[in-house]
């Protein structure tokens, strides 16, 4: 998302959405311009293009750029060549987790910016919403998140509120203050399945998580398929050294009342199984042993 023009304000990016770039080229994507009739000026309408920019995807010196521009020293001009390492505490803090509150604002926002289901001529109807609403209790949705190679179980109850691409959040501290007082503005950007948080002058790229899927997914990392949850073996379908094609049911498991299929994830040799069944069998117990052909 670009900064707007206007007077005093100049943008040059190089780059677009879909745009292909190759590595044999400046890394730059773009410049920002400000001038004004003093410093002062032209420093306050480029710091405030660069909190309007918003890059996800690629990792960018956004945040740098605003820590330099906001930093008193640089407002009062005290400028050298060693202005980066003497105050390089403030201008490049080391990374840190991601707070609980990322995680909730990430979480909010995200079920926010599902599209409804809709499956009839009632665009009104409740069960084509993704809202999470309840008749006489609040709204919870849980979420598996990830981020930043992170993962994170968040439980989405409304505390912050998507309108377009901005996510607002209250938290007064006072009774006697109200809300909108401490009301912060964050860049929510929704792209496919992909959501970009904006936290502390960055944006993190936010994914959902199907636990089930990513159990199944490391079945065939492992050369195994494993238990996706705590159940009980109701039949076995295959032999050992038994060929299979991809998608062909090895095992049946059942848990919570409901019959599952472990299917081979492509065509393969049994090599060997490791249940029985009428067997009980925990989560991520190793039920079957399979050679990829």
């Amino acid at each position: 998302r670009e900064a707007s023009a206007g007077p005093g304000r100049r943008v040059d990016m190089g780059v677009a959405e879909g745009d292909e770039v190759s590595p044999f080229y400046d890394p730059m994507l773009g410049k920002l311009i400000a001038w004004g009739d003093n410093r002062e000026e032209a420093r306050l309408r480029l710091l405030a293009m660069l909190n309007e920019t918003c890059i996800g995807g690629v990792k960018t010196n956004l945040a740098f750029l605003r820590r330099v521009l906001a930093h008193p020293a640089f407002a009062d001009a005290e400028l050298d060549t060693g202005f980066i390492p003497r105050h390089e505490a403030q201008l490049l803090p080391p990374p840190s987790e991601l707070p609980a509150e990322f995680w909730q604002l990430a979480g909010d926002a995200f079920v926010q910016s599902e599209p409804l289901r809709r499956k009839h001529e009632d665009f009104h109807s409740l069960w084509a919403s993704t809202s999470g609403w309840r008749a006489g209790l609040p709204t919870e949705i849980d979420l598996h998140l990830a981020c930043d190679g992170v993962t994170q179980k968040v439980r989405a109850c409304g505390v912050a509120r998507l309108q377009g691409e901005t996510l607002l959040c209250s938290s007064p501290r006072d009774a006697e203050v109200q809300p909108d007082a401490l009301q912060r503005r964050l860049h929510a950007i929704r792209q496919d399945d992909t959501l970009y948080l904006e936290w502390q002058g960055e944006l993190h790229a936010v994914s959902q998580l199907d636990p089930i899927a990513e159990v199944e997914a490391s079945h065939s990392h492992h050369c195994g398929l494993i238990a996706p949850m705590n159940g009980s073996i109701v039949r076995v379908l295959v032999d050992a050294g038994q060929q299979v094609e991809a998608g062909t049911a090895l095992v049946v498991l059942e848990a919570m009342k409901m019959e599952h299929s472990i299917r081979a994830p492509h065509a393969g040799v049994v090599k060997a199984l490791y249940c029985s069944e009428g067997e009980m069998v925990g989560e991520g117990a190793m039920l079957v042993e399979l050679e990829e052909a």
